[in-house]
């Protein structure tokens, strides 16, 4: 491959991690889960009660000192729930990650962000689940599908991409702060520089592009990201927005200029794996906090549009998700 791209070199581990990412039953999020569960195991002498890492150079320090050799068991690993509308290929996806991470504790379970019931479902039923939440991946996504509303009434790339997420977020929020130190990423695009936040036209009933509509679905992420940095300060749960890059996944499904041009150009396109590496890096890289609310491409921090940086245009948009999602 020409363009790869960055790649996550830390070495963090997850043993006893929550992570929640949305739409990882393929494409990118799969990629995703697939690492993070990875990730997940630690091991602890049962003998010394010392810890250590997959590969690391030893135990961690313990004031505990034994001269017999130790006994092994497995800590329990990160819990990874891959959160998609399709349970079925979800199920699939998971059964695939857990063969080859060896890490169980990779659950399933039924989000459609087109259908707000939905989210309040799966956000009900998690939050009664589990008493943490220590990484949050807003990765779902439609791109460039023909006009159509959602369950509630909202353009469909603007209510799944963006209001989807957001309501999401919001009903987690309380579960990452108390489990802080916490994240959330949100898969945004290269696109947001083309985007516009059109407020008298929010919902494209008067004027339609289905690229254009991506496009400021995209430039909705990246500001959401920026005011809920603002909103997050303090409270130990820091938030970026990722380009994961120009990856072959289904996402391109709905365009077919787009399929073939995926095809003819693949060896410029990333992987999956490769796409996922930069969300890796805002989820697991040790160090990011003073960078809370930025935008990350192949594993660095990005520029972003003058509309990206816009704070009135962030904080209005809050204000509007709010009001359409009745919170």
């Amino acid at each position: 491959k020409f363009f790869a791209g960055g790649v996550c070199r830390t070495n963090v581990q997850l043993p006893g991690k929550v992570v929640v990412i949305t739409g990882a039953n393929t494409g990118i999020g799969k990629e995703t889960a697939r690492e993070l569960a990875r990730r997940g195991k630690s091991f602890r002498s049962v003998s010394t009660g010392q810890r250590f890492l997959p590969f690391s150079l030893g135990p961690l320090p313990t004031r505990r000192v034994r001269t017999h050799p130790p006994v092994f068991a497995l800590a329990s690993g990160a819990r990874v729930y891959i959160a998609c509308r399709d349970v079925l290929k979800g199920e699939s996806a998971a059964s695939e990650i857990r063969a080859d991470t060896k890490n169980i504790q990779v659950l399933v379970r039924k989000l459609d962000l087109s259908d707000t019931k939905s989210i309040r479902a799966f956000a009900e039923g998690f939050l009664a689940e589990e008493k943490q939440l220590h990484i949050l991946i807003n990765n779902a996504g439609v791109m460039m599908c023909p006009y159509s509303k959602t369950a509630d009434g909202f353009e469909t790339q603007l209510g799944v991409n963006h209001l989807g997420h957001f309501l999401l977020t919001h009903l987690l929020l309380e579960r990452l702060k108390e489990s802080a130190p916490a994240r959330v990423v949100n898969l945004s695009s290269v696109v947001h520089h083309v985007g516009k936040i059109h407020f008298h036209d929010l919902q494209s009933e008067k004027s339609y592009n289905s690229g254009f509509a991506y496009c400021h679905s995209k430039l909705a992420n990246v500001l959401f990201t920026r005011e809920l940095a603002k909103k997050l300060q303090g409270t130990g749960v820091t938030t970026y927005a990722v380009h994961p890059g120009i990856v072959s996944s289904e996402l391109v499904r709905h365009s077919f200029l787009l399929c073939l041009l995926w095809r003819l150009f693949s060896p410029f396109v990333k992987s999956a794996r490769e796409g996922a590496q930069t969300s890796l890096h805002c989820a697991l890289a040790e160090g990011l906090e003073p960078l809370s609310g930025k935008y990350f491409s192949d594993c660095k921090r990005a520029w972003v549009s003058p509309r990206a940086r816009n704070n009135k245009t962030a904080e209005r948009l809050w204000l509007v998700s709010c009001e359409l999602l009745g919170i």
